[in-house]
């Protein structure tokens, strides 16, 4: 990649733009989009709600995650990507696949918070982990 083609640092860490670095932009890869939505935090933790405020934040909370998806349905059609979910969960993430280069165009966006890989995560194993002997 080019120094140009670097993901914006505010939405992407530093460890997955130097893996991403190591990809040709048309390499696929699959992400977790953070979208900006409505504060789904102020919503709905700001005060004991009852049942019909809660269910009217949650609705408020998913209807803006749908228009930020929205916004970049067409960035993640551009770069040869798909989502692999068919709507954000309720905190206004969605996984998808796309190319190095369609990362970089999600990081420009301003519907979108953050970009993060989607990776796997696997339990320590006791058979794997080091034992430190003591002396006693």
């Amino acid at each position: 990649m080019h120094r140009h083609d670097v993901p914006n640092p505010n939405k992407v860490s530093p460890e997955f733009a130097s893996r991403l670095t190591n990809l040709e932009p048309q390499q696929k890869v699959r992400v977790i989009v953070l979208l900006h939505v409505q504060d789904a935090q102020s919503s709905l933790l700001n005060k004991r709600q009852s049942r019909s405020e809660r269910q009217a934040a949650i609705k408020a909370v998913r209807e803006s995650a749908k228009q930020a998806l929205g916004n970049i349905s067409g960035i993640i059609q551009n770069f040869e990507g798909r989502s692999l979910t068919e709507h954000p969960d309720l905190l206004g993430s969605i996984p998808v696949e796309i190319t190095v280069a369609g990362v970089n165009a999600l990081a420009e966006s301003e519907a979108v918070k953050a970009v993060i890989e989607d990776q796997s995560i696997y339990p320590i194993h006791l058979s794997n982990s080091l034992k430190i002997n003591t002396l006693e």
